[in-house]
């Protein structure tokens, strides 16, 4: 067996002790001495020495970065360190490009692993199963600034891969992968025009915070997180208190500043360790095959087959074109290879040219001017909620259902501050709503994370438990889909949550804003309410939510190298303007303000207050108090831990009766305190009550009626009903109770 070093050292005092130890590839055949001490640690400086660390500080906390010392044989691979969080970040790529694609295929993986923070994952397999909901929006904004700085025509396989070993809650992991992911990629071999740098901005008190500890978080009015490059901010993702404009502006670009400490940082470890990228085959179409085509397709023509708003329209204009050009060129198979990348990119060109150039949108509209608009609630019978949100061909219909807190969703994930959500979006995309056939799989990365941006833009107006004790689910169905489906389920979903009788502090709409570049940083044109056509071509998705007090969320993706600081700020105040006209001319007048009260198909919730010790005896042993009074009365309850207890039923008469019984049970009886209990056991000194579940009284024959009885059953019987007066205690301690001392 081949080995670098192989020691045999003899103790004096234990000569048949051998141990076998491999170490990195290194043999040692080693009983205990102290020479073999000293030589282990010497071993370790050796191994200590075969990777490079490099450390910063990065908002109080220590940034480190191991190269060279796991998964070598990855394309590039470092492991982070923040603070106590872990995160072991690769980028891989394919040695050539898979065949048939006329795309770039970059995938992105955030693994959560729950020993991670010390758990062991719930259910029957008791292993990690599908990505959770976090990792899949964290995929998604590792994806966004990444993805514009590959090269266009690459078409090799990359694979940014992120495993999440150890969780410091002040230190966050997803943060982590995302700074990980970019200096893996920029060591690596792959072409990659970084660096980039992501910071996380939280609003204490009107301080902004940097990368904000879990208290932070806690407190703060704003969860904003900016990527950049070395000049331009190229990612924002936010949900916000209803944050002004200019606050998050400026909050932006303070995350900026701190990009920019990070890029010098990873600049150093690049300069040391980066690769050398490898060269690639190249899918840019040839500039002979673009001059066929226009000789075919003069401009004139594609300007005519693009200029439309109907979306089926155009698509059968551009097939047609395409048809014509594959018969042109059916002896040039290395042309047709092409063919449908070069229209794309000709149909790009087209749209660009007019916009930028011409200040001509496809469907005619002005550059500031919004598609036509129209709201309507209660579209759909027996729901709790539901409103109907047009912007063009874009049409969401949303559904709001309303629930006791039980229903609300249990989290099983790295954050040990959110284990339940209680207020949910979904949102769902059939193919019919962009007319295509494809079969129904569950919702994928798309769904998930339009859902979750309307969830974010939305949660800042809810009411607090304690003034609203519901669980809230909305559903956006998407009808019809030609851009900016997410922006109108926001609208939608105000207006629903408003019919359903949830009281939201403010109306809240949504809109995006799309961006046409030229040469330069100068040359460009900002866009109100983008088509798809639009966002397909366009440089930009700036999507923003808010009510008229300020911002709830933002997102915004684009396909170029980053934006400038007065791009930033024309973006937002387009959508200013944009979203008040939408909140005062068109939401507004379909519903202004929450209905006073949950619908008739609703379920009630009345709400309760109960001493925290007295809790066991509502909950009975095993549960039997609880359940006999939800047997008795059909209700839901539920209590917390603190004694707030919540009734949800349908009728008001049921719910009366279970809260009346609930507070019987946690009710200390006092003399002089007139209940009503039913006979429930007949002994031949007196009867036995049950006021409530759990809770019992005897009265004595002696004081059932006022005149004198031979026995009980001669005025009482099993099942009866009857008003009885608490006496207080007898000389035995006991409570006991008459009836015939009730005042009449």
């Amino acid at each position: 067996m081949e080995c670098d070093i192989i020691l045999k050292i003899v103790s004096r005092d234990s000569i048949s002790e051998t141990t076998e130890m491999c170490i990195c590839r290194k043999i040692y055949v080693s009983v205990v001495s102290g020479g073999f001490l000293r030589r282990r640690n010497e071993f370790i400086k050796k191994e200590k020495a075969m990777y490079k660390k490099y450390e910063m500080e990065l908002a109080g906390r220590t940034l480190r970065v191991d190269v060279g010392r796991v998964a070598k044989q990855a394309n590039g691979a470092v492991l982070m360190h923040y603070g106590d969080t872990t995160v072991l970040c690769t980028a891989t790529a394919s040695e050539k490009p898979r065949e048939g694609i006329d795309f770039f295929p970059l995938s992105v993986e955030y693994n959560e692993r729950l020993y991670a923070v010390g758990k062991i994952p719930g259910g029957f397999n008791k292993r990690e199963g599908k990505a959770s909901e976090n990792a899949i929006l964290t995929d998604r904004v590792i994806d966004r600034p990444m993805r514009p700085l590959f090269p266009k025509d690459y078409r090799n396989d990359v694979t940014l891969e992120n495993l999440v070993l150890s969780v410091d809650q002040d230190c966050s992991p997803e943060l982590t992968a995302m700074l990980g992911s970019a200096i893996a990629t920029c060591i690596s071999d792959i072409p990659f025009d970084g660096p980039i740098s992501t910071t996380q901005v939280g609003l204490v008190e009107g301080e902004f915070v940097f990368n904000p500890t879990a208290a932070q978080k806690e407190a703060s009015d704003l969860a904003l997180t900016v990527a950049s490059t070395r000049e331009k901010v190229i990612m924002i993702e936010a949900g916000a208190n209803e944050v002004p404009e200019a606050q998050m502006i400026d909050a932006i670009f303070a995350a900026h500043e701190v990009n920019q400490k990070v890029i010098e940082f990873i600049d150093t470890i690049v300069a040391e360790c980066g690769k050398e990228k490898h060269e690639y085959i190249s899918f840019a179409v040839p500039e002979e095959l673009f001059d066929a085509i226009k000789e075919i397709v003069p401009p004139a023509e594609m300007e005519e087959a693009v200029f439309t708003d109907e979306k089926q329209v155009r698509e059968e204009n551009i097939r047609k074109i395409t048809e014509r050009l594959e018969e042109a060129f059916a002896d040039k198979e290395e042309w047709l290879e092409k063919l449908g990348e070069a229209v794309y990119q000709y149909q790009k060109k087209t749209v660009r040219k007019m916009i930028l150039k011409d200040h001509k949108r496809p469907d005619g509209r002005a550059i500031d001017q919004i598609r036509p608009l129209a709201a309507e609630v209660d579209l759909i019978p027996r729901v709790h909620g539901s409103a109907m949100f047009t912007r063009g061909q874009t049409q969401i219909c949303n559904i709001a259902t309303l629930a006791p807190l039980a229903e609300a969703q249990k989290l099983d994930g790295l954050d040990e501050s959110e284990t339940s959500k209680r207020y949910m979006h979904h949102y769902n995309f059939p193919s019919y709503s962009v007319g295509e056939t494809r079969p129904s799989r569950g919702p994928g990365r798309r769904e998930i994370g339009h859902g979750a941006l309307a969830e974010r833009a939305l949660v800042p107006v809810l009411p607090s438990e304690a003034e609203f004790p519901y669980a809230i689910r909305t559903v956006s169905e998407t009808f019809e889909s030609n851009g900016s489906t997410s922006q109108a389920s926001v609208c939608a979903s105000s207006m629903s949550l408003m019919a359903a009788g949830v009281p939201i502090k403010a109306a809240v709409a949504g809109i995006s804003a799309g961006l046409v570049t030229g040469e330069t940083d100068d040359d460009y044109l900002v866009l109100t309410d983008i088509q798809g056509l639009e966002d397909f071509f366009g440089d930009m998705d700036f999507k923003v939510a808010g009510t008229h007090k300020g911002i709830t969320a933002i997102q915004m993706d684009i396909k170029i190298h980053g934006l400038t600081r007065p791009i930033i700020e024309e973006a937002i105040a387009a959508t200013k303007k944009a979203r008040t006209y939408i909140l005062d001319e068109v939401m507004a007048k379909a519903i202004a303000e929450p209905r006073p009260e949950v619908g008739p198909y609703a379920p009630k919730i009345i709400q309760m207050q109960i001493d925290p010790q007295k809790i066991g005896d509502v909950v009975g042993q095993r549960g039997k108090t609880i359940n006999a009074i939800i047997e008795e009365t059909g209700v839901k309850i539920d209590i917390t831990d603190d004694g707030a207890v919540s009734i949800c039923g349908v009728e008001a008469e049921s719910m009366e009766r279970a809260k009346k019984l609930i507070q019987i049970i946690v009710t200390d009886f006092e003399a002089g305190m007139v209940l009503e209990g039913k006979v429930v056991s007949i002994k031949e000194f007196g009867a036995f009550l049950e006021f409530a579940p759990g809770k019992e009284g005897m009265v004595h024959i002696s004081k059932i009626s006022k005149q004198r009885i031979k026995q009980v059953e001669d005025v009482l019987t099993l099942g009866d009903v009857v008003k009885v007066v608490c006496l207080g205690k007898d000389k035995m301690g006991r409570l006991s109770f008459s009836m015939k001392d009730v005042a009449e």
